[in-house]
């Protein structure tokens, strides 16, 4: 098993630029394939970006692609997703996701075996 725990959200205003981190417990954390979601509200939740094991491969919702980064220090047991020109469309609850089965799984099964609780982005206009 394994436990996450978001962290970096907050308040920004548009244009501007904000770095998640996903802290994971356990020694097997190269294991897992990792991925950020989202939930806005009265909105289902959405898959924002992913990165396989070994961080040797990245995906991303088109709504993010460019202005977003994932990348993953396994040494530090930790996930980042770094977001740059932010619009007040993503705020929303971002959620940290892992799956031991890959990321392909992750993306088509709308999410992996273990969550995080959840941080909440804002951003204003």
């Amino acid at each position: 098993q394994v436990q996450l725990v978001e962290s970096g959200g907050g308040l920004v205003q548009a244009g501007g630029s904000l770095r998640l981190s996903c802290a994971a417990s356990g020694r097997t954390f190269s294991s897992y394939a990792m991925g950020w979601f989202r939930q806005a509200p009265g909105k289902e939740r959405e898959f924002v970006a992913g990165i396989s094991r070994n961080g040797a491969s990245t995906y991303y919702a088109d709504s993010v692609k460019g202005r977003f980064t994932i990348s993953r220090d396994n040494a530090k047991n930790t996930v980042y997703l770094q977001m740059n020109s932010l619009k007040p469309e993503d705020t929303a609850v971002y959620y940290c996701n892992a799956d031991i089965k890959g990321i392909i799984r992750i993306i088509t099964h709308g999410g992996g075996d273990y969550w995080g609780q959840g941080t909440q982005v804002t951003v204003s206009s």
